[in-house]
């Protein structure tokens, strides 16, 4: 069974379901590639032989997304900013000091705007939810925020994927695979250095925390 026909058999509820439970779990707090997978299900939906609708798609990113978020603020809110430390002793690659002083730091200069703009942050995807709820963020607001970020990044991404998906066949049609090649190199390029730029804004951090901390420890000897 070759790749074309394997993703013919796949059931499109099925991708729906995925893209929903992942997106989900993304945002209940759980480091897991939602937008991988929201990007993969777009690209299967442009595919002309595949039964995968673009608005189901978008669709179940979204209800995940809102689902997920809302389960994670109720989680925050019950437990407060010490889930986070429990969290970053077992999965400090995740959830260590700067990860956590970093997500606050964006809170604090954004205030509910972090909801709405931190699904499109990789980082923010998976602390917005929890750390709303751990800062008594007011669930009204959080929820419009939620829902409107959801629809956006669901929506846009979705539709962006669907389009160039499209595009791209024709252009293998006509053998002008060059400007795939580019675009693909482009959005490859800016991903890295996102996440590079994140990387070492944690590191810092990271850095600062240890710094306060050995301070503290002196001055208390």
């Amino acid at each position: 069974m070759n790749a074309e026909a394997l993703l013919q058999s796949i059931p499109p509820l099925a991708v729906y379901l995925v893209v929903a439970g992942v997106v989900g779990l993304e945002s209940l707090g759980v480091p897991l590639p939602g937008e991988i997978i929201l990007v993969s299900a777009a690209l299967m939906s442009s595919h002309h032989d595949l039964a995968v609708n673009p608005v189901g798609v978008g669709a179940a990113a979204v209800i995940g997304a809102v689902v997920g978020d809302s389960i994670g603020y109720s989680i925050g809110r019950r437990f407060g900013m010490s889930l986070f430390e429990k969290l970053g002793r077992r999965f400090p690659r995740h959830f260590g000091p700067g990860h956590v002083m970093l997500a606050e730091r964006l809170f604090d200069r954004w205030g509910i705007r972090a909801v709405f703009f931190g699904r499109f942050i990789a980082l923010l995807r998976i602390f917005a939810g929890p750390l709303a709820g751990a800062l008594k963020m007011h669930y009204q607001r959080f929820l419009a925020a939620n829902v409107s970020g959801a629809i956006c990044w669901a929506g846009g991404t979705t539709a962006v994927v669907y389009f160039a998906g499209i595009a791209a066949e024709r252009w293998l049609e006509r053998f002008s695979w060059i400007a795939l090649v580019i675009a693909i190199v482009i959005g490859g390029t800016a991903a890295l250095l996102l996440r590079e730029r994140t990387s070492r804004a944690i590191a810092e951090l990271e850095a600062e925390h240890e710094r306060k901390s050995g301070t503290t420890a002196a001055d208390a000897v």
